[in-house]
């Protein structure tokens, strides 16, 4: 019986490729924000990019950079959401009419204290593109 460790095994996630236990830099997307963590020790998948850390230093470093990225978009998305009310010259209560999730829902989106479903940014992002469309979702409310 051989007690060499295997190089390889099938993933699990996308099952077209074998895993290859490797270290390598990797790159983390969320909403168009891109961090990159060094030296990931783990199981990585060439088709999926599935990840299977080795050891807990890079599942803990690959975590930190994800909050770090949620985090971040969090801000950016605030941001936005606050910038595009004011180009519709919304108030918070308004804006949180349209969108519904209560009178204060847009106050708790801006000061970082909610975060909005995505139906709520993709319906601004629409409306900051369109903002004619504004008085059909007044004229249906």
């Amino acid at each position: 019986m051989s007690m060499n460790k295997a190089k390889t095994h099938p993933c699990l996630n996308c099952e077209q490729s074998d895993m290859e236990l490797r270290t390598k830099d990797v790159a983390i997307e969320l909403d168009g924000l891109t961090r990159v963590v060094p030296g990931v020790k783990g199981w990585h998948c060439p088709v999926c990019g599935e990840i299977e850390f080795v050891g807990d230093d890079s599942a803990k470093r690959y975590a930190v950079a994800l909050e770090s990225l949620a985090a971040e978009r969090d801000v950016q998305q605030r941001e936005e959401l606050a910038r595009i009310r004011k180009r519709l010259k919304l108030t918070q209560a308004q804006a949180a009419a349209i969108a519904g999730g209560g009178p204060n829902a847009f106050s708790r989106y801006e000061r970082g204290k909610a975060r909005p479903v995505a139906a709520v940014v993709n319906l601004f992002r629409l409306l900051d593109k369109h903002p004619e469309l504004l008085a059909e979702l007044r004229v249906a409310g």
